[in-house]
């Protein structure tokens, strides 16, 4: 019985002696929006031109419905890529761009003219059929790509980091139409970024990879709430990382001693059952978790620690202040700004003495 969707097996690939990725398996269910998230030089472009065929791997294969593709020349996968760099033919029109694939393939010309009208409408440019790329923005050029890429209806659509050039409102807005443009089509989207905020948007499922390797693979609650170590809690939004001793284990929760911040209590967000005495251990503790206060908080069974407000941040939507932690480290605390003119209900400023706490529940403990 052929298996649907994408399935990557064991794949592997070297560079001389360097190792661009190193025994990667994961699969890609069908209309799935699936993101490769990964700091640069970190293998995931790399996998992406082996799954489309611009590259043959050293061991392992590719699959796609259950037909092995690992050696198939690209025009024989069904598989379409959107590189960042768009690739458009410059002296062609936007119209010619994008019907370049179906003239290959012999669709009829009113076909062609139906379906490029179609998709004009969705990507907003219709009446951009006679412009050249040069008379486009990044934006608009990008979408353009986009459109001659899906025209032919490929099974898995591969974006290498496609809005990666483009300014942060122009990056914002089309993270919101490929969503829309994906969700319409029904088609596989696999999107590589080293944007954390993208993946997190984008992703039904996210993998985070670090030197050729997957780290972890779920969907982007789970890889920002429940992180399976330290690089992961890390590279996925912004995190206090403290490093420290287990002291005691009760139950799910684990007791850590912190130099020079004392002891704190956490939970493993994978289970506890890892953790024993003595172990050397990370916690991770988000900003947004943690409670700032001139007043020493009454909250029972929370961890709480006294410190002195080093700098304030205005963001915005929030506030992060910087407090060092006694003699000891800093920690970083958003505040939302939910007063119309940015103020706080609790006036904190520049070396104020402060008290800073957080839930048990929300000090994660990753094993190093």
């Amino acid at each position: 019985m052929s298996v649907a969707g994408l399935q990557v097996t064991h794949l592997s690939k070297r560079f001389g002696k360097k190792v661009a990725v190193q025994d990667v398996s994961f699969s890609v269910q069908p209309n799935e929006f699936f993101c490769l998230l990964g700091p640069s030089g970190c293998g995931k472009t790399t996998i992406l031109r082996m799954i489309g065929g611009l590259l043959m791997p050293d061991t392992g294969r590719v699959a796609l419905n259950g037909r092995d593709i690992t050696f198939d020349p690209p025009e024989k996968r069904d598989i379409n890529i959107v590189f960042q760099n768009y690739a458009l033919f410059p002296h062609m029109t936007v119209y010619d761009n994008i019907a370049f694939g179906p003239r290959r393939q012999g669709w009829p010309e009113d076909r062609i003219r139906r379906e490029v009208g179609r998709l004009l409408d969705i990507a907003h440019l219709a009446g951009y059929e006679r412009k050249y790329p040069r008379q486009l923005s990044g934006g608009e050029q990008q979408r353009v790509a986009l459109l001659r890429a899906l025209i032919t209806r490929p099974q898995v659509l591969l974006l290498d980091e496609p809005l990666g050039a483009l300014d942060l409102k122009i990056r914002q807005q089309l993270q919101l139409e490929l969503i829309n443009i994906q969700d319409a089509f029904h088609i596989t989207f696999i999107y590589v970024t080293h944007d954390q905020s993208e993946a997190l948007a984008m992703g039904d499922r996210i993998a985070v990879m670090n030197q050729g390797r997957i780290l972890q693979i779920g969907d982007p609650r789970t890889i920002y709430e429940a992180p399976v170590n330290r690089f992961v809690a890390y590279f996925i939004g912004n995190t206090n990382l403290f490093e420290g001793t287990v002291q005691e284990v009760v139950g799910a929760q684990a007791r850590v001693a912190v130099p020079e911040v004392g002891d704190v209590w956490g939970v493993c967000p994978h289970g506890a059952q890892a953790l024993r005495p003595g172990l050397a251990v990370t916690l991770s503790i988000r900003p947004e978790k943690i409670h700032i206060s001139r007043h020493e908080p009454r909250q029972e069974g929370w961890n709480r620690v006294a410190g002195v407000v080093q700098d304030i941040i205005y963001l915005g939507v929030s506030t992060e202040y910087i407090v060092r932690l006694g003699q000891g480290p800093t920690v970083r605390v958003f505040t939302q700004n939910l007063r119309p003119n940015g103020d706080h209900a609790e006036a904190i400023t520049w070396d104020d003495p402060v008290w800073v706490a957080w839930r048990p529940a929300h000090a994660l403990i990753l094993p190093d």
